[in-house]
């Protein structure tokens, strides 16, 4: 669930007069009843917090007083001192609990004071601080001070209520609880499952009156109750055996008129109270879940979700301070491991499960979405922007323009699929070249090159095999003038490799083209299916209408990341989006899908430090266009320098010893130069400059 609020854009700190603070204040769209209650009946929750800043500190630490601060939790909130990654009143951020600040004297990025770009990001995650309510920022008043701060939508997921479980491994085990207090109506629901054949769910005891539900038999659910009209019972009988140790559903209601019992989807069970009988169920006894205080049979298995009149026992909480009696259930999977689809495995987890997409070409939940399916199409237009005289324009140039013609580029992607022939990258031009790169019928990848309309396409086709596999498969393509090399990356583990066992059959592959080395006048970058396939030869025109099922993630082509932009600044960024495009995990090797799905809107990551500045929606420096000629000229330089370290020196492909990530390009022309220090690997995020 994501409960959305006024302001969840980069925002650029100006400076106003004769105020030495900024303060933000953030409303949310949910009352704030309704707030707190997703807050406090989800299993987890998450908020962006984000801040970008040069000459600005943050925290302060960690020795001096708090120069920043933001409100968050319940009601009108308290004010909390510490920063997204780092543990409430620590006042430090991720940074100071890795231990990897840029200045190690420092606990958070920013505090160091630096006059280049920084920013301490990441995810605030524990609940009873959530939501960030406002925001009040300390040094943005100083010569030179510049900053800019994100707080992005709540997002909560999980629902403790309903996997709120304990698990009874004896007969004589038992949690009691106040009183149940239901003189005239009882709604009473829960969850169970069991390898037992009879047992006492629940049991409340008056000096006459009583209510209790149990497992008669092995197919029968018995709800009885007395109100002093003596006993009455209500029966449902099964036509399975309810001890399968599967999860069954229990219902039942009384009130004046009549009692029911619902198991499963079974029809209900009904019987009609006595005309001129007693009404009041008179209870004074402890109630107990899981045995009786009349010593008959207690229950032995899980119960969860447990509702009486509305309200959700907190069974896990009267668990871990009750002897013998465990919080949470084993084996949901065997349950609900179906649910996980496309080849995903479940997770079993203390009081719930998970499904691990990492085999499959999907994600979501249950393994059910792909962030690319057959018709989707992302369309990254490379045209020269005119710097905007509107100070507010938040237009961002591009790094390319359709008038240079390259002789050499970088890409690198990231994918799983279970689809071959399928279209991963395809980029155009206006002379009627262009680069493609597939999987074809035999589930190998190809790099296909068109440098001269007049003449045939080059296929390079790569030894690497398998690869529509469903797991994640990493490529890096490198050209300079005529040399090409290739090279393929999966990792069968999905956690870490150690050697060159684990890279497709060749580290690297060269080759070598043959018609021309320069690639003119550059149109669009497509990733997907290619809807305007007129130019293209009918073999690769068939393969681009079928365009691309499964997750693509990690897309880089010179500096230009066109997945970021769509998904990040589609309204800003030359991008046009058509079909179904969700963000998704298909690049991670996380095992949590929510920690790895999260991080595809957060704009930096605690430890880096960027060379340049955040992009910030809605705003533009007021030296964009001596920006650009300064970039330029660093291109040009830097350029230069990597023709020259190319021709000197050939790198050979190497193994490393870490989480697997997306390879990184060999140095180039058109590399781009961010000059981030420790920032996250590239199948984690995806930076659009």
């Amino acid at each position: 669930m994501v409960i959305q609020h006024n302001n969840t854009e980069l925002t650029r700190v100006r400076a106003s007069p004769g105020k030495n603070q900024h303060w933000a204040h953030f409303e949310y769209a949910s009352e704030e009843e309704q707030l707190a209650a997703i807050i406090s009946q989800s299993e987890h929750c998450e908020q962006e917090l984000t801040y970008h800043c040069r000459k600005s500190r943050l925290l302060n630490t960690p020795d001096g007083p708090p120069l920043s601060w933001w409100v968050g939790g319940p009601g009108v909130g308290q004010v909390q001192t510490y920063w997204s990654g780092a543990p409430p009143g620590s006042q430090q951020c991720a940074c100071g609990l890795q231990e990897n600040c840029v200045d190690p004297k420092h606990r958070c990025n920013c505090d160091a004071d630096l006059i280049e770009w920084a920013n301490d990001s990441g995810l605030l995650t524990h609940k009873e601080t959530l939501p960030v309510r406002s925001l009040v920022l300390g040094d943005v008043q100083r010569p030179g001070s510049e900053s800019a701060y994100r707080v992005g939508h709540l997002r909560c997921h999980g629902d403790r209520n309903v996997w709120n479980a304990v698990f009874f491994d004896k007969e004589t085990l038992y949690l009691h609880f106040p009183t149940f207090h239901g003189e005239l109506s009882a709604d009473i629901s829960f969850l169970f499952k069991t390898t037992s054949s009879s047992g006492v769910f629940l049991e409340n005891l008056g000096i006459k009156d009583f209510i209790r539900i149990e497992l008669s038999s092995s197919a029968e659910v018995l709800f009885s109750f007395d109100v002093g009209n003596g006993p009455l019972e209500v029966r449902v009988k099964a036509d399975v055996p309810l001890n399968d140790n599967r999860w069954h559903r229990i219902r039942a209601e009384r009130n004046v008129k009549e009692a029911s019992l619902r198991l499963d989807e079974l029809p209900a069970a009904t019987q009609e109270a006595p005309a001129d009988g007693h009404i009041h169920l008179q209870l004074n006894s402890q109630l107990f879940i899981g045995g009786t205080a009349s010593r008959q049979k207690g229950f032995r298995g899980c119960i969860r979700s447990l509702q009486l009149n509305g309200v959700t026992l907190d069974l896990e909480e009267r668990a871990r301070i009750t002897p013998g009696v465990q919080a949470g259930c084993p084996g949901h999977c065997s349950s609900y491991g179906l649910l996980c689809q496309n080849r995903g495995r479940c997770v079993e987890k203390t009081n719930s499960f998970s499904c691990d997409c990492r085999p499959s070409a999907y994600t979501g939940a249950f393994c059910d979405r792909a962030s690319f399916k057959s018709g989707t199409s992302v369309s990254y237009i490379f045209k020269e922007v005119v710097p905007s005289e509107d100070k507010s324009s938040s237009v961002i140039p591009s790094s390319i323009y359709s008038d240079v013609t390259l002789r050499a580029e970088n890409v690198s992607l990231s994918f799983r699929t279970s689809q071959s022939p399928a279209l991963l990258l395809y980029v155009s031009s206006y002379h009627r070249e262009y680069l493609a790169v597939l999987l074809n019928k035999h589930d190998k990848l190809e790099v296909r090159y068109r440098l001269d309309s007049s003449k045939d396409v080059e296929i390079l086709r790569s030894k690497a095999r398998n690869l529509a596999n469903g797991q994640l498969h990493a490529v890096t393509i490198s050209r300079l003038a005529d040399v090409v090399s290739v090279q393929v990356v999966v990792v069968s583990s999905f956690k870490t490799f150690h050697s060159c066992n684990q890279i497709d059959e060749n580290t690297k592959e060269d080759f070598n083209l043959t018609s021309d080395v320069e690639f003119n006048a550059i149109r669009s970058l497509i990733l997907g299916r290619v809807h305007d396939s007129g130019e293209l030869d009918p073999e690769l025109s068939r393969v681009a209408s079928l365009g691309f099922t499964g997750c693509l993630s990690a897309v880089l082509f010179n500096s230009i990341s066109p997945l970021k932009a769509a998904l990040l600044h589609p309204g800003t960024s030359p991008v046009i989006v058509t079909g179904p495009l969700v963000q998704s995990i298909c690049g991670s090797t996380s095992a949590n899908p929510y920690a790895a799905e999260t991080t595809h809107h957060l704009s930096g990551q605690s430890g880096s430090v960027e060379t340049g500045q955040p992009v910030v929606n809605a705003i533009r420096s007021d030296s964009a266009l001596i920006g650009g000629v300064i970039a330029v000229v660093i291109f040009v330089t830097v350029s230069a320098l990597a023709i020259m370290a190319r021709v000197f020196y050939r790198r050979k492909g190497s193994c490393q010893s870490q989480e697997v990530k997306t390879v990184k390009p060999e140095d180039s022309p058109e590399l781009a130069f961010s000059g981030s220090r420790n920032g996250p690997s590239e199948n984690q995020k995806e930076y659009f400059i």
